[in-house]
């Protein structure tokens, strides 16, 4: 037989569906709202220089006539090719589209 006082407990089904009690959050400080809104902004700032370069950029004379790609002829061939042109062009509208997104759908948490 077993001993009741050595019986493993389970909880009661109320103590199962019950939530226990939750803590609010702290309320953000003057610096970390702050610190927020520049990070948000550096963000945004970074996404759309990033991505108006790589719009532009493949399309100038500098993309293929470089000093990196002077000693790998058949990587110039790939990089000055219209269909890698137009997928970088397409990823820096991706990220121009990215950062903007952010910057509308920026709300402080209060």
């Amino acid at each position: 037989m077993t001993d009741p006082a050595n019986a493993p407990q389970t909880p009661s089904p109320s103590a199962v569906l019950d939530p226990p009690e939750q803590q609010a959050p702290p309320e953000p400080n003057g610096i970390q709202i702050w610190m927020h809104r520049i990070s948000v902004f550096l963000f945004v700032l970074i996404s759309a220089v990033a991505g108006v370069l790589l719009v532009i950029l493949p399309w100038t004379p500098e993309w293929t006539d470089n000093y990196l790609l002077l000693s790998f002829p058949s990587l110039r061939t790939i990089i000055s090719s219209g269909f890698f042109r137009g997928l970088c062009s397409g990823l820096g509208l991706l990220d121009i589209w990215i950062g903007f997104w952010e910057a509308l759908h920026y709300h402080e948490q209060l």
